[in-house]
């Protein structure tokens, strides 16, 4: 019989007996205390344990912390030069070589600005404007904004709380970390904030300030929503995210804690329409107090180099490494006359740990990195032919350039490969170079094609040996799947980039 007898609309007598019971029990416990988790009743029956329940004080409003902080808050207008137009001066986009008796030729003579002796006019400088925000962070003037609310000004002005307007230079900026920090030259004292050492709790309230639109000193609450957001800005992307309302203009501000600190420095904002939708991003105070520290130093931030290529580690790679868990960053190449080279890092390896620091990924290890001061020593633990291996390695310093990737092409002419999907030939016979293995094909739907390869990459390793014919990737692929393997891991270069692939080991 069930619990509950559908027929008479009632309880079986012995479910009704142990429900008495335990109702005499609660309020037997009841009259005592609060019942607690595991609380013995009769019968050997158990009370289960209260829910959460919180205490937490909302405040009625955020007046106190917005008169603290609103005199340190400032607009930052900037002036840039703009290229004069293409019609200024004569024609240009392919009209250069128009004969001079062209009629066009003649209009532009005219009004495009040559004088009566024929001498071409100086073309008229134009500008452009552009705003944001700011904060004080010292008495004496030091500013902080965004690297791209700054980026190519000719002229910057600090507009203040109080409506005044003061000239300021560009000390230093950092595209990477996009923060940029501005002086302000005067006799007076500035009201200035400080950062917030702690890092902010998810669900945490947080006050903005900012100049959105240009409409001047705005305010505007929310939570933090998350940290550690990643949105491809950057290579040391670690945002956190807030849903107090952010606009355009607002870029550069502070987003404060209720004790008045700086949690974090506005930076970007999702906004299919361009205005606000309850998503913005701040770059952490951690992070904007030591790129501001090395800026007010020298104007430069310097960053730690390793000097490798490197990529994630997903499951099939992890397994066909012989990795238990998908964490740690997989080096595809190290860089010539890099750190990395020199210490005998290879194509292949996956970076666990540096020092005692796990790495979760590649951002995770670029940032670790890049808080090391050149020179340093750091300890590598590396997966390396199924075992832990850790390799010391003097970091340089990163370099200002970064190597972009080319594209490979040649007279092809193929040998297909069913189990992979794709149509190779050596890269030698088609004229890509002297290494590997050039794919000249794809075919819909293949593992290739779903693992993100094209035409024109070359594979240059597979299950770590060096291959120059497609002969010997499929022999190596046999082998992969003879040994029982999942997927074969595969070293392949695009231009001047090389990543590594597993690919599903399909039919041989």
């Amino acid at each position: 019989m069930s619990d509950f007898d559908l027929k008479n609309n009632k309880q079986p007598k012995m479910n009704r007996r142990r429900k008495t019971t335990l109702i005499a029990g609660a309020l037997a416990l009841g009259a005592t205390g609060a019942l607690v988790a595991q609380t013995a009743i009769p019968n050997g029956q158990y009370a289960l344990a209260e829910p959460v329940t919180v205490n937490s004080a909302t405040p009625l409003d955020f007046s106190d912390v917005v008169k603290a902080v609103s005199p340190a808050v400032v607009s930052v207008k900037v002036r840039s030069a703009v290229r004069p137009a293409a019609f200024e001066g004569g024609p240009s986009g392919g009209l250069e070589n128009l004969p001079k008796d062209h009629p066009l030729n003649r209009f532009f003579r005219r009004f495009g600005g040559e004088g009566d002796k024929g001498a071409p006019m100086p073309g008229q400088r134009r500008f452009s404007q552009g705003q944001g925000s700011g904060f004080f962070i010292t008495d004496d003037g030091y500013v902080v904004t965004n690297e791209h609310v700054v980026k190519g000004a000719n002229e910057i002005t600090v507009v203040m709380a109080n409506g005044d307007e003061l000239d300021a230079k560009l000390i230093g900026s950092d595209a990477r970390s996009d923060i940029a920090l501005l002086k302000v030259e005067g006799a007076q004292k500035f009201t200035y904030v400080k950062f917030a050492e702690d890092a902010p709790e998810v669900g945490e309230w947080v006050v903005t300030v900012g100049n959105p639109f240009g409409l001047g000193g705005t305010v505007t609450a929310g939570i933090v929503s998350a940290r550690g957001r990643d949105i491809g800005a950057g290579p040391y992307d670690d945002f956190i995210q807030i849903d107090a309302p952010v606009n355009r203009g607002n870029s550069g501000g502070p987003a404060f804690n209720l004790k008045g600190e700086v949690i974090g420095v506005n930076a970007a904002i999702f906004s299919p329409s361009g205005g606000n939708v309850g998503i913005a991003f701040a770059i952490p105070s951690n992070t904007a107090d030591t790129i501001v520290a090395d800026l007010r130093d020298d104007g430069t931030v310097v960053r730690g180099w390793l000097g490798v290529q490197i990529q994630p580690i997903n499951q099939d790679i992890a397994a066909s490494i012989g990795l238990e868990t998908e964490s740690g960053a997989l080096i595809s190449d190290p860089q010539p006359d890099s750190p990395a080279e020199k210490a005998g890092l290879y194509s292949g390896d996956a970076i666990l740990k540096i020092n005692d620091k796990i790495v979760e990924g590649p951002r995770e290890l670029a940032r670790l990195i890049a808080d090391y001061t050149p020179g340093t020593e750091v300890d590598v633990t590396l997966w390396r032919d199924g075992e832990e291996k850790i390799v010391a390695v003097e970091l340089g310093e990163l370099p200002g350039a970064e190597t972009a990737a080319g594209s490979v092409s040649g007279k092809v002419e193929p040998t297909e490969l069913t189990s992979l999907g794709v149509e190779l030939q050596s890269a030698q016979s088609a004229g890509a170079g002297e290494e590997g293995v050039v794919i000249t094909s794809i075919s819909p739907d293949s593992s290739a094609e779903k693992k993100g390869l094209r035409v024109g990459t070359v594979i240059l390793e597979v299950a770590g040996e060096k291959v120059s014919s497609p002969a010997e990737v499929a022999k190596l692929v046999r082998e992969a799947k003879e040994e029982g393997r999942k997927a074969v891991l595969m070293r392949m270069k695009q231009g001047e980039n090389s990543r590594f692939v597993a690919l599903p080991v399909g039919r041989a």
